[in-house]
Formats: structure tokens, C-alpha cells, sequence
């Protein structure tokens, strides 16, 4: 249990390393394209939950 806890804690440092990747990785200017890619995706996946959910709702 200790080590999946410890797999799972994730600190600044951490959060610090992974943007620093990112950057190097994408570049300043990819990043809001990407954020923006990111941002319809979930809002496409919340309406189709939401479609599911009148559709089951209007089976019963």
C-alpha cells in the first residue's frame, strides 16, 4: 500500500519536470493549441455523456 501511495504522490518538483518536458517537447506556441485541443475534447465527451444519459433516460 506504502508504495502505490508513494506512486501516486505527485509534489511541485514533479509538476515542475513535466511542464518543463512539455515545453521542450511542444514549444511556447504549440501549447494553446494544444490546451485548446484538449478543452473541445472534453467538452465533446461531456455532451455525448450527457446525450447517452437522455437516451437511457428515454428508453425507461
Amino acid at each position: 500500500m506504502t508504495a502505490l501511495y508513494t506512486f501516486l504522490a505527485i509534489g511541485a518538483p514533479q509538476i515542475i519536470l513535466v511542464v518543463v518536458v512539455v515545453l521542450l517537447l511542444f514549444g511556447g506556441k504549440k501549447i494553446p493549441e494544444l490546451m485548446r485541443g484538449l478543452g473541445s475534447g472534453i467538452k465533446e465527451f461531456k455532451d455525448a455523456s450527457k446525450d447517452d444519459e437522455a437516451l437511457e433516460e428515454k428508453k425507461d
